[in-house]
């Protein structure tokens, strides 16, 4: 099974090009018996340890969230993934993904739990010497230090390499003198230890290790913010700051490396910690729902509420399925580079970087899925939502930072496109074959021959279909805008747009037909709703953002032409998105939340 597995495994980009198959596709019903129980253990740790206090954590009570850190540590909550050798319990890529996930109902608990596990330890981690490994690895695994990362300055968020923050080698050759501030830091007010980048002699972008009570360093006071308010969120300062030549992270004049790289993880484990948020704010609003009576009814009976709770049902159902697809692809390369003799670190930053197109896309998924779930949470609440008294306004004000951090969603939508086609450019990944054949079946009759057999056939062509109608999009925006196409970012954001929704589309269908295949089509026939649904909505998507795209650099007979074959290819049959939405609240309704 795992030597097959590995030969029909895609590598990054490829799902566009090739067919999937159900079998070797990991879903959610794959956990095993001890990933389920790391997933109640982190709902436990939440339930016992911090929603109780959450009025005291966003108070920024002093010493709280560094206590609630280090009880998270002592039960192995932020050394899922760490070697064995440096303290860690060494699981594999999904038992850490799910801790993300677990844990992501937390609050501004959950932004800093990721913070300490991802950018405060993980470039220590891959990108450290033995000796750093050592010294701060064990104390950052168990929680008796915490970790931060200093990479935005005032002037350069997107623009990491434009960082004005310059480090310049003493004269004795000892220290390494830092002048600059950074904002933004995330636990910045109570780390022990922060990865901060700096240009020596104003050009080598280059990693530091940096500790507390270092001598000219200090920090701003906690800033006020819109939302996570118990997120500790401070500038740092360097004045002369001695930073010893032993402490240089990575190579010098490679730290590009070692932010680029962490981003890669922390996009999907922000899009696993969404995800967790959301199935708590679902929950809440639905659970609400139940209990509020108007018309002496209560409003979970309605039709337009029924729509709302379906709707997050369908989306976070949807995310989950990519999500953990991509990790077990993540996860199954890691294994892979590591038999073939790689070290732990270069194994995992590679397999990221293999799927750093669908990182990417996950991050921005999965951030907009919680905005569109909170949002629907308060307005399920109508004016009490709107109230400090109910929940679901502290979770709509958290939410919304999660659409620019980890490189907003812009940056990840353009990433998206210039990480698939740069991949083409270099031979790794053969879109042209594809897009030819599409431009060639738009030149001839369409073929009304006989349908494909078989379950679900119908759904596999309509994938089949949208990942056509993104090749002919991308193919004609390439050939007429040539060099100029990194120019136009609202035509990359299109294609962006029909990609992420194909990704997710055929992940739900592999998903069901999967589990098809186990239990019985009968058995889940709420999971072909929630698919069927968002199929049907997707097609319109990809439609608009391609018509959106082909009318802003195509024009006369071309135009029309592409317009007919985008018709052509997100074409579907009829159906009732109406009931299926209503089977699937009727659920939401009898399990008291969202239970799939």
């Amino acid at each position: 099974m795992e030597a097959t597995q590995q030969a029909n495994a895609l590598k990054g980009g490829e799902w566009l090009i090739k067919e999937s198959n159900p079998q070797d596709t990991f879903i959610p019903e794959d956990f095993n018996e001890e990933q389920t129980m790391v997933m109640d253990m982190c709902m436990q740790f939440l339930e016992a340890e911090i929603l109780p206090i959450i009025e005291r954590i966003d108070k920024l009570e002093p010493g709280l969230m560094p206590s609630l850190l280090q009880k998270a540590g002592e039960q192995g909550l932020l050394s899922t993934s760490m070697p064995e050798q440096y303290g860690g319990l060494g699981k594999d890529f999904i038992t850490s993904t799910l801790v993300n996930e677990g844990l992501g109902g937390g609050y501004s608990f959950s932004v800093a739990v990721a913070a300490h596990t991802g950018i405060g330890t993980l470039p220590i981690l891959y990108f450290g010497t033995e000796a750093q490994k050592e010294k701060y690895i064990p104390k950052l695994a168990s929680g008796e230090w915490k970790g931060a990362y200093g990479l935005t300055e005032p002037n350069s968020g997107s623009d990491a390499l434009g960082a004005k923050t310059t480090a310049k080698l003493s004269e004795d050759g000892k220290y390494y003198l830092l002048n600059g501030q950074k904002c933004w830091i995330t636990n910045g007010g109570f780390a022990d230890v922060y990865t901060v980048f700096a240009k020596i002699d104003g050009d080598k972008f280059t990693g530091f290790i940096i500790e507390r009570g270092m001598e000219g360093f200090t920090q701003g006071p906690e800033e006020h913010k819109m939302g996570i308010k118990g997120s500790s969120t401070v500038q740092l300062y360097f004045q002369d700051c001695k930073v010893p030549v032993e402490n240089v992270l990575g190579e010098i004049g490679k730290g590009h490396l070692i932010a680029f790289n962490i981003l890669n993880i922390g996009r999907l484990k922000l899009c696993a910690a969404a995800l967790g948020g959301s199935k708590r704010a679902a929950t809440t609003s639905i659970q609400y729902a139940m209990t509020r009576e108007q018309f002496k009814l209560p409003i979970a009976k309605f039709g337009a509420i029924r729509h709302k709770m379906a709707e997050m049902a369908i989306r976070m159902w949807v995310c989950e399925t990519a999500l953990y697809r991509t990790a077990k692809w993540i996860d199954n390369k890691e294994h892979e580079m590591l038999e073939s003799g790689q070290p732990f670190n270069e194994a995992l930053l590679g397999a990221a970087e293999e799927f750093a197109i669908e990182c990417s896309m996950l991050k921005v998924f999965g951030s907009e899925v919680l905005d569109f779930v909170v949002d629907e949470g308060v307005q399920i609440h109508g004016g009490n939502g709107f109230s400090d008294e109910y929940v679901i306004s502290k979770a709509y004000r958290d939410s919304r930072i999660n659409r620019i951090y980890e490189g907003t969603n812009e940056i990840n939508r353009l990433l998206t496109v210039d990480m698939m086609l740069k991949r083409a450019m270099k031979g790794k990944l053969d879109l042209m074959t594809p897009a030819m054949a599409v431009q060639k079946e738009l030149m001839s009759i369409p073929d009304f021959g006989a349908e494909e057999e078989g379950a679900f056939a119908k759904e596999r062509k309509y994938i089949a279909n949208f990942k056509k109608a993104i090749l002919m999009v991308a193919g004609a925006a390439v050939q007429k805008l040539m060099m100029q196409l990194d120019k136009e970012q609202e035509v990359l954001m299109n294609i962006a747009d029909m990609a992420m929704e194909a990704f997710h589309a055929e992940s739900a269908l592999l998903r069901v037909m999967k589990l098809s295949d186990a239990r019985g089509e009968a058995a889940v026939s709420l999971q072909a709703d929630m698919m069927r649904t968002y199929l049907y909505d997707a097609a319109d998507r990809i439609n608009k953002a391609g018509k959106d795209a082909l009318n802003s650099f195509a024009e006369g007979d071309e135009l029309r032409m592409m317009h007919i074959g985008l018709k052509r290819f997100t074409k579907l049959e009829p159906f009732n998105t109406k009931d299926a939405r209503r089977r699937i609240s009727d659920k939401l309704v009898s399990d008291n939340g969202y239970h799939f």
